[in-house]
């Protein structure tokens, strides 16, 4: 029998699509697709290259999310662009599907179970890489309160007053600096996990710890510098703005479980530009289709190739490995110890959806 939750997350995330369709649509109603097409020609080249480059960078730094938890794990014996062509696929398809941790789970069971990896193993890598992508967000939302506290009085009348206010604005990015500082503090001086309520925060070891800090924040900067680049000199803030901006649409998108952010981040990206004309809102939107272009829809439709062609290697493999009587590559038991998610519990997880 199914979990409630199963049926409930996919209809908040429809609900979260209706609900922003409706007020970007109320957003874009006096736009026309001729004056978006022509903000899209209108950004030069170069600045598309830049864009471009900006998405492999992230997805490099996603692929660098899988390496450290194979670490953390103590497996060695995958080779890096196996791991690339995985994270890549994964996040792929995930970005587009959804925000839950199962959206790309299954890709990853799939294809790292092929290389030996046992079902714990692969729910630890995925609660790691998840902790990390989290890691990341905190670290750089908390840096862009810390560097300019008046960041939110950019949705002043969109929440509360107080949540605008500069002061508490630079207090939160303190407090988010410090949670990190926690986590770093607490790997380096191997401290018991911390325990708030559900959550229990695992310590990795201080290389892993480090290389996360170092993963994330290149992965959130990469995805950024698409739209930033992607937006005309005249009316772009400046590289700050402009990611604590995309941290905050990003992260309501991922919160709302609907299917790729589809219009949620797109609303909440567009009411924090303060938009002042209709010019502005062309060069914005023509700026967020460059982002869903190529950090979303380029690569979905290459990991859909890369799935085919795995599956197809993996079947032929299998009469391979049949016919001759192979043994799989015996791989290290886990140290299931993560920080935030029941390794266990996603184990079975995987174990029940798993084909």
């Amino acid at each position: 029998m199914k979990k409630i939750s199963e049926f409930i997350w996919p209809v908040i995330g429809l609900a979260a699509v209706v609900v922003s369709g409706y007020f970007l649509y109320q957003e874009l109603k006096t736009t026309s697709l001729a004056a978006i097409w022509a903000a899209i020609l209108a950004i030069p080249p170069h600045r598309i290259v830049l864009a471009a480059f900006s998405t492999l960078v992230a997805y490099a730094a996603l692929a660098w999310y899988d390496r450290i938890a194979l670490l953390h794990l103590g497996v060695r014996h995958i080779s890096w662009q196996f791991v690339s062509l995985c994270s890549f696929t994964t996040y792929a398809l995930s970005h587009n599907i959804g925000a839950s941790v199962f959206s790309g789970a299954l890709v990853r069971y799939r294809a790292y179970t092929a290389k030996g990896l046992t079902a714990a193993q692969v729910a630890v890598l995925v609660a790691l890489c998840s902790f990390t992508f989290f890691l990341g967000t905190v670290l750089l939302g908390g840096f862009t309160l810390v560097v300019d506290p008046n960041l939110l009085s950019r949705l002043d009348g969109k929440l509360p007053g107080f949540l605008t206010d500069p002061k508490a604005a630079l207090i939160v990015g303190i407090g988010m600096l410090g949670f990190v500082g926690l986590y770093v503090i607490g790997s380096i001086l191997r401290l018991r996990p911390l325990h708030i309520r559900a959550f229990k925060l695992e310590y990795p070891r201080p290389g892993i710890m480090a290389r996360q800090l170092l993963a994330a924040p290149l992965e959130l900067l990469g995805a950024a510098g698409i739209i930033y680049f992607a937006l005309p000199d005249a009316m772009n803030p400046g590289f700050i703005p402009v990611l604590a901006i995309f941290l905050a649409s990003f992260s309501v998108a991922l919160a709302s479980h609907a299917p790729g952010g589809l219009g949620v981040f797109e609303i909440v990206f567009i009411t924090a530009m303060h938009i002042t004309d209709e010019a502005q809102k062309d060069a914005i939107i023509a700026a967020v289709i460059i982002f869903r272009i190529f950090y979303f829809w380029i690569p979905a439709l290459i990991s859909v190739i890369v799935v085919i062609a795995f599956e197809r290697s993996r079947l032929a493999a299998a009469i391979g490995t049949a016919a001759q009587g192979q043994k799989a590559t015996p791989v290290p038991e886990p140290p299931v110890t993560i920080p935030g998610l029941d390794a266990h519990e996603l184990e079975r997880e995987l174990k029940q959806k798993a084909v």
